[in-house]
């Protein structure tokens, strides 16, 4: 039975599908049919889903360039008006923008309300078989070479599997960063999830590289990093240390591989010295 009664002033996150349209959810449907408004990042993507669910309804621009005033704007409707919030694709504030729009409006004290959708981070998840008892979403890997690896390197030691979103055009680079700073981990990419050439491989790094190298990705990628190996001798100090000292002197470097190895950083130190290019 359909409810026409308006729905209550305030904030709705409202989650919309990864690529697939049929799988909005029938809640989601009817927050986007009886709401006053939809503030969203780019209309054009969301007026291409309002037309799938023929609807019609106000859009108010609102993404990462988004002005302090736009955002007080948008509060202020939402003290007389229900307002829905979603993202291109997925559910808002995942790597995506609104973190700032959701906490001002709890402390203006307006209503909000998230609904539970699609998250092209939890279907990576799923379909990768890495272990999934703990994992840690990092959104997207850093573009520069330098801060990609010492984000790698800051999370090497967390005993849980790794996600990132990560673009076609820089899978390359990203997966040839994992290789020298993790070597040794699983590694998994689910690219153009729930639509029709979805796919999710697992292997290696290097073997990784070797596919997409020969078979250019596309579509968005969700990049996935199995944990440490709790083996003797599994982590290769040298390829750490060599890698932290492309970028940096070796006592920053023998720092960095100290943080992500729970090594002594005065042995590490020496062995930087060691290594380094006389």
């Amino acid at each position: 039975m359909t409810n026409d009664e308006p729905l209550p002033s305030g904030l709705y996150i409202v989650a919309t599908p990864i690529g697939n349209l049929g799988d909005i959810t029938l809640r989601a449907i009817d927050v986007l049919r009886r709401c006053d408004a939809i503030a969203c990042e780019d209309t054009r993507v969301t007026a291409k889903l309002l037309r799938h669910l023929s609807l019609h309804k106000p859009l108010w621009r609102y993404d990462d360039h988004s002005s302090a005033e736009d955002r007080d704007r948008l509060l202020d409707a939402m003290r007389s008006k229900s307002v829905a919030l979603v993202s291109d694709a997925g559910t808002p504030l995942i790597s995506d923008p609104g973190y700032r729009l959701v906490r001002a409006a709890r402390d203006q004290g307006i209503a909000v309300t998230s609904l539970p959708g699609p998250s092209a981070a939890i279907v990576g998840l799923t379909l990768a078989g890495l272990p999934n008892d703990r994992f840690l979403f990092a959104g997207f890997l850093p573009v520069k070479e330098k801060a990609r690896n010492d984000m790698l390197l800051e999370l090497a030691r967390i005993p849980a599997t790794l996600i990132f979103y990560e673009s076609a055009q820089r899978l390359l680079k990203s997966l040839e960063a994992i290789a020298t700073a993790l070597p040794g981990r699983e590694v998994a990419v689910a690219r153009e999830l729930t639509k029709l050439h979805e796919e999710c491989r697992t292997g290696t790094p290097e073997a990784l590289i070797a596919h997409y190298t020969n078979h250019p990705p596309k579509g968005e990628i969700v990049l996935m990093i199995g944990p440490p190996v709790e083996e003797s001798g599994a982590i290769d100090v040298d390829a750490l240390l060599i890698a932290a000292m492309e970028h940096d002197k070796p006592s920053q470097a023998a720092g960095q591989v100290a943080k992500a190895t729970g090594l002594d950083r005065k042995v590490l130190y020496a062995r930087a010295m060691e290594l380094k290019p006389r």
